[in-house]
């Protein structure tokens, strides 16, 4: 078959994993083929149409911050924004937006288009070519087309064999009644690649006239919402939408109980493994019996159209079921279903075969990210996305290839966690999952990672500045915070009324700042002190000064992690020959490899004391690839 045009980097799958690899790939100057089955699916919402939310929001400011357009994207097309977490410490505050639907998906299909260098072609790929070196060569699409390239990065969510279920019926097919792809996997097993079954799940949309608003509990946006993106696009949000939430009951649950037998997750029809995280309403109902009620949470799939979508409720049951179970809610009475809950289960990859740079351990030039990682979410498949695209530019321009660590992101932790622990099912990014998450505060990832974004062409010289800018008024204002101090008389009111001791001497004002009682932008009403600050950067100096002490013992754990590291161990040492480790540690170093000695003191069952004699086998030249 004739050759079609070749490319650098050819990325297979245009959600929101697949996005951002093209996106980034060829922003850093790779001629970049985004291979989708649909050009309508580019950027598609098949389940919430929302961005972020608690740890997910992290997320996203992280991939705005390298340079991601995640962020951009979620701040032109929010229809209502909200800071999770508020009455919880700050590491923990999470921004969420609720998204129009069909607005998203044009925004980002209009990325791609006027993104130079990035070709957009619908087709399925049904081949990735590699040649004896087990290098990418190219890719080949159903009808026997090839795209030379040498590198691809596959990002293809839940279309890979792609089977739906409602009830016990199933019907093959990627989300929205989508085309599935077909014949990707068996290259993939061709070429060593195992794979495994994963499944995740939809709820029903819903007419907004078939809901009695007046039965719910409305939730609002907030009044001053926080963008997205640190230098956003879009001069002021949108935040129209009102969302609400509604209970299911002792009716719902006994008619699920009743029926039970009907779920393809119960019946045996369907193998794949759900997400723990967010499971389906029978899941729900079966797993916590003893709970009287779990949450519903109605939301608007965008501004110009009456379908709603019911958060927590997703289902694989039989249609008539579903009309049973909801009609059981206060306020869903008269409810009309537009479009029915299902199931989807797909192929996907054991993550642990994938290195640090999300490159397949043992091949040249194969990346991959999002859901075929065993990941859930849309966050966590574009924060993949963005570091695949980076990796496989790199890759090509023979440049070093980005490796973030758990202690400079929840990217970085993301990543570690997939590759060095793996996941038993679809994987979902939480605040707890992060040791270093005082340090990890969304509002300071800019902060973390926006140097590396400029390292990796990614950040634009206008942004590079501004970033520049806002980095010196912070440590321009920390440094005013650290040299004031106070007299009793200008503060003494404000402490009194905020309900913390006066003080009868001069004080320093950083001592001040780090009583719990007081905030940083209310004390410094009432101080002769002028701070050139702009926007969410009070906050973000009133963090610094409050737990600075904390911050600094984290960074001394994190220097040492740092460096072990830089302790690199190469594949194909042959662990049973270093004296001293234990069998156990043997065991599992040499089955899943740890590229240094940090992921290798993360493995359960590797102790301190295996460490401790692996440092000492590397320092006396055991491992000549050791720097």
């Amino acid at each position: 078959m004739p050759e079609i045009v070749s490319f650098d980097v050819a990325v297979i799958g245009a959600g929101h994993a697949g996005i951002e690899a093209a996106v980034a790939s060829a922003k850093r100057g790779c001629k970049t083929a985004l291979f989708t089955i649909s050009l309508d699916q580019i950027g598609n919402m098949p389940c919430n149409p929302s961005i972020g939310g608690s740890a997910k929001g992290h997320l996203v400011r992280e991939i705005d911050a390298l340079g991601g357009v995640m962020g951009e994207a979620g701040d032109a097309c929010c229809i209502q924004m909200r800071m999770l977490n508020l009455s919880k410490g700050v590491s923990v505050h999470s921004p969420r937006a609720q998204e129009d639907r069909r607005a998203y998906h044009t925004y980002m299909k209009k990325i791609c288009e006027n993104t130079k260098n990035l070709y957009i072609i619908q087709t399925e790929i049904a081949d990735i070519q590699l040649n004896e070196n087990m290098e990418v060569t190219g890719v080949t699409n159903r009808f026997g087309a090839v795209y030379p390239c040498k590198a691809a990065v596959i990002c293809s969510g839940t279309f890979l064999n792609g089977m739906v279920y409602i009830g016990k019926t199933g019907l093959e097919s990627g989300p929205d009644a989508c085309l599935p792809a077909r014949k990707l996997s068996e290259s993939l097993q061709k070429n060593g690649i195992s794979l495994r079954r994963f499944k995740t799940g939809t709820p029903c949309r819903v007419h907004r006239r078939s809901i009695d608003y007046s039965a719910l509990q409305a939730q609002t946006g907030d009044a001053d919402p926080l963008p997205f993106s640190f230098f956003p696009k879009t001069e002021a949000l949108r935040n129209d939408a009102v969302c609400y939430i509604a209970n299911t009951n002792e009716q719902t649950h006994r008619i699920i109980r009743e029926n039970i037998g009907e779920s393809p997750l119960y019946s045996g029809v369907i193998h794949g493994i759900g997400p723990r995280y967010c499971p389906s309403i029978e899941d729900k109902v079966i797993r916590f019996a003893s709970r009287e009620k779990h949450q519903i949470f109605v939301e608007p799939t965008g501004l110009n159209t009456d379908e709603m979508y019911l958060q927590g409720f997703s289902t694989s049951l039989p249609e008539y079921v579903q009309i049973q179970m909801m009609r059981s809610v206060r306020g869903f009475e008269k409810i009309e279903i537009m479009r029915s809950a299902y199931a989807i289960e797909y192929d996907c990859i054991n993550p642990k075969c994938l290195l640090h740079t999300l490159a397949f351990r043992g091949y040249h030039g194969l990346y991959a990210a999002g859901q075929f990682n065993g990941t859930s979410g849309y966050e966590e498949a574009a924060a993949q996305g963005l570091i695949a695209g980076i990796n496989a530019s790199a890759y090509i321009l023979n440049q070093e290839e980005l490796s973030l660590t758990r202690q400079s992101s929840y990217i970085g932790t993301l990543i570690d966690d997939l590759v060095t622990k793996g996941t038993e099912d679809p994987y979902r990014m939480m605040t707890a999952r992060s040791e270093y998450r005082l340090s990890l505060r969304h509002s300071n990832a800019d902060a973390r990672l926006t140097p590396i974004g400029r390292k990796y062409g990614l950040i634009p010289d206008e942004r590079w500045q501004k970033f520049n800018e806002k980095m010196q008024r912070i440590s321009d204002a920390v440094a005013q915070i650290k040299a004031a101090a106070v007299r009793p008389e200008q503060v003494n009111a404000y402490l009194e009324a905020v309900g913390t001791s006066p003080i009868t001497n001069t004080a320093h004002l950083e001592n001040l700042i780090r009583r719990p009682q007081v905030k940083f932008e209310e004390i410094r009403q009432v101080i002769p002190i002028t701070f050139a600050l702009q926007g969410e950067e009070t906050a973000e100096v009133s963090h610094r000064i409050k737990y600075e002490q904390y911050i600094e013992r984290q960074t001394q754990q994190n220097e040492r992690l740092a460096h072990l590291e830089k302790i690199r161990l190469h594949e194909g040492i042959r662990y049973a020959e270093i004296h001293g480790l234990s069998s156990e540690a043997i065991e599992k170093l040499t089955k899943q490899q740890p590229e240094n000695l940090a992921a290798a003191a993360k493995i359960s069952g590797v102790s301190p004391a295996d460490i401790s004699i692996l440092r000492t086998w590397l320092k006396a030249g055991g491992d000549h690839h050791a720097v």
